[in-house]
């Protein structure tokens, strides 16, 4: 057994270790708003030369993007984007900028609320915004980065410049549907990049519907070596079977309606399934595949409304259901939604909750209009998604726990409960040895303290509804 001195040793290095790493990744941050106060420097340089030679105005400004490429050796995209953030972050956001200087935020950070910004900046342009909108904006981005990551931040902008812009956000989401569009570019080798732009309330339904039938496929294996891999490629065993219908030809999956009620493994005529090694990412590849070219669209399929079968939470005001105002719903964990398509999928479905805000947008209560598990819902619309610090695994991926633990007398209510993902929920299981397992406090408003094995404390806040305040 080691001796307390050698442990004590064994955890200050530990420490010393995430010490510098953390300092390292501020020092980073601080160079990269240095590089990109540069880039501002010559943006400001490029619209003098523009204003000496405005008829070779785009050709200056191509020039100098171009060589910054070349030299950094990045995308010409890429650096017009740089360019572009640069200016606004240094013309708008003054918080953010000094956040990020100071290394408290990373460019990635900047990066979301800069481009979210953009709605706010548009609306104020057209007069449909105060001037002081854009700082209210720059300062609650710059609080909500400081404590989340660069995803986090750009569910929390998205909505908070939606709030600020009003219904420019309506209009936006209207012009953007036009740009709708499927392109195939070659990556070599055999393969191609398939992009596919719709609207990201569909976007989110088709990949938890690919999810739920990829799990599937690989919850169906049948051989002993697959089941005893699937944890080496990020699969997540013990799911929910799938009907013994499956066909696997090809590297491919669907199924055979003529054998519904057969099982291969007592003697039916189907042809045996083989062993399949495949990841999840390349199981939802192929689903893909087959969902495309094995369906035609027909009046018997209705449109893509009608076949939502994934999995998505929407937030809207009761006044925009019933058509009083236009103000966005939300697609939880991604940022606002048009009204219409909140409205048109409330038609369509039966499952909506109504739910009771406090002062500070937090939900607090909630009823149902169908017979449901309150205490299940109003966790679901609270959570969203995973409460470990920077985790974004949608709450239908993830398990309830209890944040005390039930064993040890915690009690089974909404105060001592939250979502947490798989992986991140076996952190505090019991099985784990002392030396690395986490711990996790509820506080009365749902902000859960997680105390790491080092000792270090991370916090992880609800989200609130800033669109309802």
């Amino acid at each position: 057994m080691a001796s307390t001195s050698a442990v004590e040793i064994d955890i200050e290095q530990r420490a010393a270790l995430l010490d510098a790493w953390t300092e390292t990744r501020r020092r980073i941050a601080t160079l990269e708003a240095h590089a990109s106060h540069l880039l501002a420097e010559r943006m400001r340089v490029d619209q003098q030369d523009a204003e000496e030679h405005p008829f070779h105005r785009d050709t200056i400004h191509r020039s100098m993007v171009a060589e910054y490429a070349a030299a950094g050796r990045v995308a010409h995209s890429t650096m017009e984007y740089a360019f572009t953030d640069a200016a606004f972050l240094e013309r708008g956001h003054p918080e953010v900028l000094a956040a990020f200087q100071e290394g408290a935020i990373t460019a990635g950070h900047v990066r979301e609320i800069v481009r979210a910004g953009g709605i706010v900046r548009e609306a104020i342009n057209n007069g449909r915004a105060d001037a002081a909108a854009l700082a209210t904006f720059d300062t609650a981005a710059r609080v909500v980065a400081e404590a989340e990551t660069p995803a986090r931040t750009a569910a929390h902008v998205k909505r908070l410049a939606a709030a600020l812009a009003g219904d420019t956000v309506v209009e936006r989401h209207e012009r953007a549907r036009s740009e709708r569009a499927v392109t195939m570019r070659s990556v070599d080798d055999g393969l191609a990049l398939l992009t596919v732009v719709l609207p990201e309330h569909l976007a989110a339904a088709i990949m938890d519907r690919l999810t739920q039938l990829a799990r599937g496929v690989v919850a169906a294996r049948q051989t002993p070596e697959a089941s005893a891999s699937e944890g080496d490629r990020g699969v997540e065993p013990g799911l929910d079977s799938l009907d013994r219908t499956a066909i696997f030809a090809g590297g491919t999956f669907t199924t055979d309606p003529g054998n519904a009620g057969h099982d291969s493994r007592h003697g039916c005529d189907a042809e045996p399934v083989p062993a399949d090694s495949r990841t999840i990412d390349q199981v939802r590849a192929d689903l893909l595949t087959d969902l495309l070219l094995a369906a035609d669209p027909s009046p018997a399929n209705g449109p893509g409304l009608d076949n939502i079968r994934g999995r998505i939470q929407v937030t809207i005001a009761a006044t925009t259901l019933a058509g009083f105002d236009e103000r966005p719903a939300e697609l939880d964990g991604y940022g606002p939604l048009h009204p219409d398509h909140a409205r048109d999928l409330a038609g369509r479905n039966l499952g909506w909750s109504r739910l009771f805000l406090d002062a500070g947008g937090l939900v607090t209560e909630t009823d149902t209009y169908t017979p449901t598990e309150p205490m299940r819902r109003f966790l679901r619309a609270r959570d969203q998604h995973c409460r470990f610090p920077g985790c974004r695994m949608p709450v239908h991926r993830c398990e309830t726990d209890h944040t005390h633990d039930h064993a040890k007398g915690g009690r089974t209510d909404v105060h001592n409960l939250a979502h947490l993902c798989r992986g991140h929920h076996a952190l505090k299981h019991p099985d784990i040895a002392d030396d690395h397992r986490w711990s996790a406090r509820q506080l009365p408003d749902g902000t859960i303290d997680w105390l790491s094995p080092s000792g270090r404390s991370y916090r992880d806040s609800p989200q609130r509804r800033v669109m309802f305040v």
